[in-house]
């Protein structure tokens, strides 16, 4: 059905269809009457001009009358969790009779129960969910701590170079290309993901290499430290600028106390300090090499973990820790050459035994800062590891005697609340936020957009 209206100069065509009101407009043209559409509208002062219904009277009856809307109240169900249809607790549309009792407020009722069942449902998942990831956190930080140490003890006990520990750590962990294998994937990643996956290799094994070149140069505990708080400080920032990702305030402010703690552990003792013997250039320049090495080490892995975080969704975790150890086993002996470090193989049961566990607890850090990633802001796992440098420092006080100096013990404390806080503030969520929450998933589940 087609109407014609002349307003003005202006000639308005209005298209009727059953489920659509279409309008188009052509200005300038002069009225000529078509045959067969109907022209003629009441005007004021005819008979039953008043009695017309108006535009939206008419669209108003049109809803009320079409198909689609007797389609759409025929289906309209009350969802449960994951969106199924629960036909047994179908509401009436009309209330009951008077006496009856208000159906409209016992319908509002049972919505009420279902939004907080699926709530809850929601919460406890979501909660057990966060809980295992951050469990996997701590594990990977005091893993990482048991590996400061391990390493330690291999370059001091078993005159074992950092590079070649890292090769035969890269070596051992090519088994977990039985992962991918065994759930029918491609050891190298997905077809269109695999240049991207190779590039978080190459920036994951680099940062190793970096990270443990400089523990020739300079002391484990400043190598490590340097490392983690770079990785901390720049994949903050690269997750704003590359994947715009940002935290919130509570978790920068967090995160900025941890990096003060991190910073007090690298403040020098007072025996350097007051030390008034000239120093060698040969010395300082080394030292000067190995502090970059440690701060390039942490650009890396801030790349590697950034890289990763965009992949997550692609990328599992066994293909993952394939990748990086093959790009290992191929850079670790291009920078052994590089750095002229010779080779020492491991010499009877306790030091193949010290490579074993070294080997085990990378597995298990790596392990668990991926899956991490899958969940949280990289500088949010960055800085749960920073617990490592406490633990390490616990862990040489009863291995290697030394006793740490006050600054340490102060950024050390600092590091532990920061982590502890953290952790409280991800899995112990406020009463208030639980009820914005609830009145957010209230919105949701009214507006007619889901």
């Amino acid at each position: 059905m087609e109407s014609t209206h002349l307003l003005g100069g202006s000639k308005k065509r209005v298209k009727i269809h059953p489920h659509t009101v279409t309008a188009k407009y052509a200005t300038h043209t002069p009225y000529s009457p078509q045959p067969g559409v109907h022209t003629h509208f009441p005007q004021p002062g005819d008979d039953g001009y008043d009695d017309a219904p108006s535009f939206e009277d008419f669209g108003s009856f049109l809803e009320e009358t079409s198909d689609r809307k007797q389609l759409t109240e025929s289906r309209r169900w009350p969802r449960t969790l994951f969106g199924s249809r629960d036909k047994d607790k179908d509401t009436p549309l009309k209330p009951q009779a008077v006496g009856g009792g208000d159906g409209s407020e016992g319908a509002a009722k049972g919505s009420g129960r279902g939004v907080g069942e699926q709530l809850a449902s929601f919460g406890e998942a979501s909660v057990s969910a966060s809980r295992l990831t951050w469990v996997g956190l701590l594990g990977a930080a005091l893993a990482h701590g048991c590996l400061i140490v391990l390493t330690r003890l291999a370059s001091e006990r078993f005159s074992l170079g950092p590079l070649f520990l890292l090769l035969v750590r890269s070596i051992i962990q090519l088994l977990s290309v039985v992962v991918p294998l065994q759930r029918g994937e491609n050891p190298f990643g997905p077809e269109g993901y695999r240049l991207r996956l190779l590039c978080y290799g190459i920036a994951y094994s680099l940062s190793l290499c970096c990270a443990y070149s400089s523990l020739t140069f300079i002391l484990p505990g400043d190598a490590t430290t340097t490392w983690r708080l770079a990785t901390t400080a720049l994949s903050a920032t690269l997750a704003f600028l590359l994947l715009e990702e940002r935290l919130g305030l509570a978790d920068g402010i967090t995160i900025a106390a941890g990096l003060c703690g991190l910073g007090l552990v690298l403040l020098p003792t007072a025996d350097e300090t007051e030390s008034d013997s000239p120093t060698d250039p040969v010395v300082f320049w080394r030292g000067a090499f190995g502090w970059s090495l440690s701060a390039l080490a942490g650009l890396w892995m801030a790349l590697a973990l950034v890289g990763y975080r965009s992949l997550k969704e692609r990328v599992g975790v066994g293909t993952a820790l394939f990748t990086v150890s093959w790009t290992g086993c191929v850079l670790a002996p291009a920078t052994m050459a590089l750095l002229q470090e010779g080779w020492s193989w491991p010499m009877g049961a306790p030091a193949w035994g010290l490579v074993l566990g070294l080997a085990a607890c990378s597995v298990a850090a790596f392990l668990g800062m991926t899956h991490a990633l899958t969940r949280l802001h990289p500088a949010l796992v960055s800085a749960s590891q920073s617990l490592e440098v406490p633990v390490a420092m616990l862990l040489q006080l009863a291995v290697l005697p030394q006793a740490p100096s006050a600054p340490e013990v102060v950024g050390n404390a600092m590091v532990v609340l920061s982590v502890g806080w953290l952790v409280a503030m991800k899995l112990l969520p406020s009463r208030g936020g639980s009820r914005r929450q609830r009145e957010e998933y209230e919105e949701i589940l009214d507006s007619p957009i889901k």
